[in-house]
């Protein structure tokens, strides 16, 4: 064999064994996947959350196990309402969280770095206007005048607003008191207001245990949406995580669409509330989890311009700024 053969069979075996080499080094399997993600740098999602469907992901921990391949940890603080939980974001104490129509209205005027990442179908039965059961209001007009709790900056601000409106009333016309659910209801219960207006489960609470007579829910006045949201920074960097949490909880709505016996036992056990509230409040929830569409974002436009108007805003709120990019 000449001199130049040897050399070119050499080359060409060598040139095989690399190839061969880098051909192992690209047949990653699944589990060295696994192992690289475990290996990167931890992350947290630190989630803030209501007494809703959140709670059943905590106290599944199913999220945890999808996380942990990915090197992330999990979180939990549990709010009263959706302002508070906004007031968070904007500290940078949470990065997850679930709200009411009006709360990021609010949280976006204040600067907080909001981003919608999904929402829920319309849910107006979920809330409304409640009285006493001996109570001389009967119709919404009788509310003129009344002293009525409810939680500023929340979802049943925005319903009361419009609901007046719809009865010929201002927004003037009532005395508000701005009380946060645990405080308004000892004040429902000492007689020191005329009306609440608030959500489920309180709601349901209300009307099982203190006898509460609903004047209003919010069917024909406001769709009652309910938001899932992160801040601009961590669905920048963090695409992966907010993926695999909107997955989970659209998992447990449809399980819970499927189950609402099993829900409800589950909620009540978890909320510490009796069965019976808690299944009063299922019945009147809707399923779904649905992407964010500009017809959404058109809906939160039209509360913010109303807040701005009523000057509970103080500037304008361009909601299209907390929305996702390629809106539908």
């Amino acid at each position: 064999m000449s001199k130049t053969k040897t050399t070119d069979r050499r080359a060409f075996l060598s040139l095989t064994a690399r190839a061969a080499t880098g051909a192992a080094a690209l047949a990653v399997t699944p589990a060295s996947f696994a192992q690289q993600a475990a290996q990167a740098q931890p992350r947290v999602l630190r989630i803030g959350n209501q007494k809703g469907y959140l709670n059943l992901l905590k106290g599944r921990a199913t999220l945890e196990k999808r996380l942990a391949p990915l090197n992330v940890s999990v979180s939990w603080t549990e709010f009263s309402a959706g302002p508070v939980q906004l007031e968070a974001l904007n500290v940078g104490s949470i990065d997850f969280g679930d709200v009411g129509e009006a709360p990021p209205i609010f949280a976006q005027a204040a600067g907080a770095p909001l981003a919608y990442v999904a929402a829920t179908p319309t849910r107006p039965h979920s809330e409304a206007v409640l009285v006493p059961a001996q109570s001389s209001v009967k119709t919404v007009a009788d509310l003129k005048g009344k002293r009525i709790a409810l939680n500023k900056g929340s979802n049943v601000h925005y319903f009361l607003v419009k609901l007046l409106r719809q009865h010929g009333l201002q927004y003037r016309d009532v005395e508000l008191a701005y009380l946060a659910p645990a405080d308004a209801r000892a004040a429902f219960e000492r007689g020191s207001i005329d009306a609440w207006v608030i959500w489920d489960p309180y709601f349901a609470a209300a009307q099982q245990s203190l006898n509460a007579r609903v004047v209003a829910d919010a069917s024909g006045v406001v769709g009652n949406r309910a938001y899932y949201f992160s801040s601009q920074d961590y669905v920048a960097k963090n695409a992966d995580v907010i993926r695999i949490v909107i997955e989970e909880i659209k998992a447990v709505d449809q399980w819970g669409k499927q189950h609402p016996d099993e829900l409800a036992s589950e909620l009540a056990r978890l909320w510490g509330l009796p069965k019976p509230v808690v299944d009063l409040a299922v019945s009147r929830q809707v399923f779904g989890t649905e992407a964010i569409t500009r017809a959404i974002i058109a809906e939160q436009q039209q509360i913010a311009d109303t807040f701005v108007e009523l000057g509970l805003v103080p500037k304008h709120v361009d909601v299209l700024r907390a929305a996702p990019p390629g809106l539908a």
